[in-house]
């Protein structure tokens, strides 16, 4: 199948699952998540309406942003990857949005070296997993307060990562905490637009449970 066909098959997934928490597919965001993606990939799926990417690595991001803003400057940029705190400066110089904020330190790096708000989400690790990223659950939510205080943090939502698992229930289990923590902290007054979770092999479960940011990778450019 074509990147036009596995697109299309990936939107009307999204379009079903969607729907069955009572949504339009116009409600979630796709972002094509490029990591090891050739270029002439890239330019084909921004090609057929693409508009938000993800990628996990300053140097490679470096290496592409300037090349496909040229091509296709109304691109947003979304860094969904491990962010230290000695990339923060270059984060700034591309991305729209960071996914990746797991702590109060590099909360307080970014507001320090940003010249502007910076739209963030706050990633929580809702499986326990230790090889997985993510401020604890039981702390997120003074974090999302910390984050107040600050001039140039704009929370904008919540991220997490999938389980390893080929069991359903259980992803869906950790989207549904996290679903349970935005509405925690939405009715405690912080405004949180955005739930960042699912990915190729999940992302009918996150839709489902809540998520309004999907970010899909192997299923647009390899299929499945």
């Amino acid at each position: 199948m074509s990147i036009s066909d596995n697109i299309q098959n990936v939107r009307k997934r999204v379009g079903l699952a969607a729907s069955k928490s009572g949504r339009g597919a116009e409600e979630i965001k796709i972002i094509a998540v490029i990591k090891n993606v050739p270029l002439e990939q890239v330019f084909a799926a921004l090609a057929e309406g693409m508009t938000d990417i993800g990628e996990n690595r300053i140097q490679e991001a470096e290496e592409r942003y300037k090349k496909i803003k040229e091509k296709y400057p109304k691109t947003n940029f979304h860094f969904i990857g491990h962010l230290q705190r000695n990339k923060v400066r270059q984060s700034l110089d591309m991305f729209d949005i960071i996914h990746s904020v797991d702590s109060l330190r590099l909360m307080q790096e970014i507001d320090a070296r940003a010249m502007k708000p910076v739209s963030v989400l706050i990633e929580v690790n809702t499986s326990g997993e230790t090889s997985k990223f993510g401020i604890e659950f039981d702390k997120a939510i003074e974090l999302a307060e910390l984050a107040t205080s600050f001039k140039n943090i704009n929370v904008q939502g919540l991220m997490t990562m999938g389980p390893l698992t080929d069991d359903p229930a259980i992803s869906r289990d950790c989207f549904r905490r996290l679903k349970v923590l935005k509405d925690r902290i939405v009715s405690a007054g912080i405004a949180l637009p955005y739930l960042s979770m699912g990915m190729s092999g999940d992302f009918e479960v996150a839709v489902e449970e809540g998520s309004n940011m999907v970010r899909v990778g192997r299923a647009i450019f390899k299929g499945g």
